[in-house]
This record gives C-alpha cells, sequence and structure tokens, in this order.
C-alpha cells in the first residue's frame, strides 16, 4: 500500500491576511522620496514644500495649541453631522433592501439625489439653516446618508437568499431571520459603504468649513492657501490624511468585532 502525500491547504490563498509594517515603509519611502527631491532641486519649493518643514509647522501648531482649537470643532461637526446621515441612511437602506413598497417610493428618489454634487449645495444650505453649526451638518449629514442608502440596500439584496429559505423551513420568525440571517449577512457591505460614506464625510467638512467658519481644519487650509503659506497648506492636508487614516483603522476594529465570524 503505497503512502500517502499530505495535500496542502488552499483554502486561504482569497482569504487576504494583515501585513504589518508595509503601510508604513510605503509611507516612509514616499516622504523620503519628497524630502530628498525638494533638497535636491529637481522638485520646486514653489510647488511642494519639504516634509521636514511641514513636521516643524505641524510641531509649531501643536506647541501653540492651535492644533486642537481648530481640530475639536472639525471633530464635532464629522461626529455629529456623519451620525444623523449615517444612522439615518442605514435605516433606510434596511427598509429599502426589506420592503417592496418602501424600495418602489424610495429607490428612484435616492438615485435623484446620490449623483448631485453635495459640495454644490452648501450655499442652498446656509440659505436655509444659516451660516452657523446647523448647515455644516445639515450638509454633512445629507451627504453621508445618500452613499450609506445605497450600500446598506446594496449589502441587504446581496445576502444568500438559500440562507434565508433555510431559515423559512425552520419556521424562524419573520423578526428572527432579519436579525439572525440578513443583518449579519449584510453587515460587510454596510461597513464598506461606511467606509466611503465618512470619507465623503470628511470633503464635505473641509468645505463647510470654508465658508463661515473661524476655526476648523478648513478654515485653517482656507487661509494657509489665501497666503500661499505651503508649509501651513501642507499641514492642514496632512491632518486630514491622518483623520481618514484613522477612521478607516476604526472601521476596520469594528469590521474585526462584528465579523469574526468569517473564516
Amino acid at each position: 500500500m503505497s503512502e500517502r502525500m499530505p495535500v496542502k491547504f488552499r483554502g486561504g490563498g482569497f482569504a487576504p491576511t494583515s501585513k504589518r509594517g508595509i503601510g508604513i515603509l510605503v509611507f516612509v519611502a514616499l516622504i523620503g522620496f519628497l524630502e530628498y527631491g525638494t533638497r535636491v532641486g529637481f522638485i520646486s519649493n514653489l510647488t511642494m514644500p519639504r516634509p521636514s518643514d511641514v513636521f516643524s509647522t505641524f510641531i509649531d501648531l501643536w506647541s501653540s495649541g492651535l492644533l486642537w482649537q481648530h481640530l475639536a470643532p472639525s471633530l464635532m461637526r464629522l461626529l455629529v453631522g456623519a451620525s444623523l446621515g449615517i444612522s439615518a441612511g442605514i435605516g433606510i437602506g434596511v427598509l429599502v433592501g426589506l420592503f417592496s413598497f418602501i424600495r418602489a417610493g424610495l429607490v428612484p428618489l435616492v438615485s435623484a439625489l446620490f449623483p448631485i454634487p453635495k459640495i454644490a449645495l452648501l450655499p442652498l444650505f446656509v440659505i436655509w439653516f444659516g451660516i452657523d453649526e446647523t448647515s455644516k451638518y445639515a450638509l454633512i449629514a445629507f451627504g453621508t446618508f445618500t452613499p450609506t442608502v445605497v450600500s446598506t440596500y446594496g449589502a441587504v439584496d446581496n445576502v444568500d437568499r438559500s440562507l434565508i429559505r433555510m431559515g423559512q423551513s425552520f419556521n424562524l420568525s419573520w423578526l428572527s431571520i432579519v436579525t439572525k440571517i440578513v443583518l449579519p449577512g449584510a453587515m460587510p457591505g454596510i461597513l464598506s459603504g461606511l467606509r466611503i460614506s465618512l470619507a465623503i464625510g470628511i470633503i464635505l467638512l473641509v468645505a463647510a468649513e470654508m465658508l463661515g467658519a473661524e476655526y476648523g481644519i478648513g478654515a485653517y487650509i482656507l487661509e494657509a492657501g489665501s497666503l500661499y503659506d505651503l508649509e501651513r497648506l501642507f499641514t492642514g492636508v496632512a491632518i486630514l490624511s491622518v483623520m481618514g487614516v484613522t477612521i478607516s483603522a476604526v472601521v476596520g476594529l469594528i469590521e474585526k468585532r462584528l465579523l469574526n465570524w468569517r473564516v
């Protein structure tokens, strides 16, 4: 009887694993290239400041206390506006995915609202809600609402129907099927849409703060741009990038927590 050869498990080929340090290495290589280019001269300092000067500007912003003076209102505006838009978007998206009458009534409306550039509506929101914080909250909420609705009802649609029929065959109630099959099955798509919605929220945050805001990252960038202060301008852009990376990391932790059933 011939000896059996062990077969290597090949099921993990499409299960991505985290490669720690690769992302940081890419950032370091890019910053090093920009620093070298601006010092040697093949990258003009008139169009790209040295990363070391940008870092020095960030340290000055930190030590002076202006960093939190600008960052705190921005985070509050993003938190309030995105929370309103995303929570409403998930709720409406689930209803659209579950009920045919709601889908027939709201999908055309959402499809009409989704492609509208939300930044173009900023003057209208100022007219409706005034130039204070309410217009900024409303713009961010509206901008995050429509992509969340689209991603949520798409995720509900993509839940495996055989699992739903299996639940029905076991005489599970409608509510049990929704809470134990539909929502867990739709959660990966909902969280993927959450990343997009929050990125849109940051873009709209900057646009809203460039109109009628004394403090905020958007106001800081606008002031630096009007003075052609590239170090301050790129410092503001770097802060927005860090915000984006941090939000993505937080969503990743939520995914790891909620989707630990995936193998």
